[in-house]
């Protein structure tokens, strides 16, 4: 957004405008309730910021009196810059989204960059279906078929440490299944179609188990002590409470030897699953290392 127009607005209302300009492309909605919940501003306050909203960006936004919500105009182009950590950050963590300012760090670091970022209308259009139990109809690439049209009924964004995953019910292939999001092309939400029962996420059995991992030093290490003050462990042992969804990732993720006799050798193997029963039944365990 020019900053000369937001010259004569002060900081906290350039707040309140940035976050209707949010929460309009990601969620597709925003109202008076929104704004006063998060700012603990009175309606009148409420009012005069979206007012001003739509006098600053008039084709972006307009008011549904069926559902008293302001909603996103087809036309909408978001008045402020989006960079898309900090946007997974505030969609996910529900912090980090102040885009008035472009915040420095307080201490000086260098943070590992992952390799693939999202395009951000994608993720808007990802993002909106999911905030509002909506199907999607997106084109996928995949190693293993290529290109192909999918419905798909998402509910959770996913990091696994490398990359983002949209977590979702495939119509296609009915099952649950985990989208990386870079390869999703033209994601385009299908008003009409409802959701049935079993594409809920209430249904998705490995989205819903809880796994306890035992992860302990890898015994052919000389000095583990090391590795438990690295990974603050307690009387040896690190225990890792997590979805099923998500077991794969972690330990590929952090190297963990899943073989049963710790037998993987290699420099970058620190640590090793103790209890490698705990992995049954889990779907993704051809990214454990050895299992």
């Amino acid at each position: 957004m020019p900053r000369d127009a937001l010259s004569d607005i002060n900081h906290s209302q350039q707040e309140r405008l940035s976050n209707i300009d949010f929460r309009a492309f990601f969620l597709g909605e925003v109202s008076r309730s929104d704004l006063i919940n998060k700012f603990g501003i009175q309606v009148a306050a409420a009012s005069r910021d979206l007012k001003l909203y739509q006098e600053l960006a008039p084709d972006n936004i307009y008011y549904d009196p069926k559902v008293r919500i302001y909603k996103p105009s087809t036309n909408f182009k978001p008045l402020f810059e989006y960079p898309v950590e900090r946007a997974l950050a505030a969609l996910t963590h529900d912090f980090g989204d102040d885009f008035v300012n472009t915040h420095k760090p307080l201490i000086y670091n260098d943070l590992s960059a992952k390799l693939n970022k999202p395009d951000l209308s994608d993720l808007a259009t990802i993002t909106k279906a999911i905030y509002q139990n909506k199907i999607l109809n997106i084109t996928y690439h995949s190693l293993s078929s290529g290109q192909t049209s999918r419905e798909i009924v998402p509910f959770a964004l996913v990091d696994n440490g490398l990359r983002w995953h949209l977590r979702a019910f495939d119509r296609k292939r009915e099952r649950f299944s985990d989208f990386v999001i870079t390869r999703i092309e033209e994601p385009c939400i299908i008003e009409q179609s409802q959701i049935l029962e079993h594409e809920s996420k209430e249904f998705d059995i490995q989205w819903n188990r809880i796994v306890e991992l035992e992860i302990v030093p890898h015994p052919s290490l000389s000095f583990t002590e090391t590795i438990e003050l690295d990974y603050g462990m307690e009387n040896g042992v690190m225990k890792v409470n997590l979805r099923a969804t998500q077991a794969g990732y972690l330990l590929r993720l952090w190297n963990v030897d899943c073989s049963t006799d710790h037998s993987l050798d290699g420099g970058e193997y620190h640590l090793w699953l103790k209890n490698r029963e705990a992995l049954y039944g889990v779907d993704n365990l051809m990214l454990a290392p050895g299992y």
